[in-house]
């Protein structure tokens, strides 16, 4: 059984950092595509970042949405089963529940049913 469990959420100022992490179990995490995904009250689940393995598994490939570009970075740890989250200047419209989401195929996708497993989210408020 695929798990996924986010943490690092939290209430920040405008122009902060948060870091959020995503621990996985019950999969072969290096087989897997992984993405953020961010919810706002009232509006619809938006991709925010995903990362791939390469084909020869010695490095990554990565995308953004251009409203993260240049202030996030997505980033896995195969070796302790995380992916993570790095966002830095911070603003108030990225203040929404983030989700982490695996996707049983090695390539990327922006779109939330190209994922298979989700976490239960957590809380990103970013104050003005």
């Amino acid at each position: 059984q695929v798990q996924l469990v986010e943490s690092g959420g939290g209430l920040v100022q405008a122009g902060g950092s948060l870091r959020l992490s995503c621990a996985t179990s019950g999969h072969t995490f290096s087989n897997y595509a992984m993405g953020w995904f961010r919810q706002a009250p009232g509006l619809e689940r938006e991709f925010v970042a995903a990362i791939v393995p390469t084909i020869a598994w010695t490095d990554v490939l990565t995308t953004y949405a251009d409203s993260v570009k240049g202030r996030f970075t997505i980033s896995r740890d195969n070796a302790k089963n995380t992916v993570y989250l790095q966002m830095n200047s911070l603003k108030p419209e990225d203040t929404a529940v983030y989700y982490c989401a695996a996707r049983s195929r090695v390539q990327i996708r922006e779109a939330p049913h190209e994922y298979d497993y989700w976490g239960q989210g957590t809380q990103v408020t970013v104050s003005s």
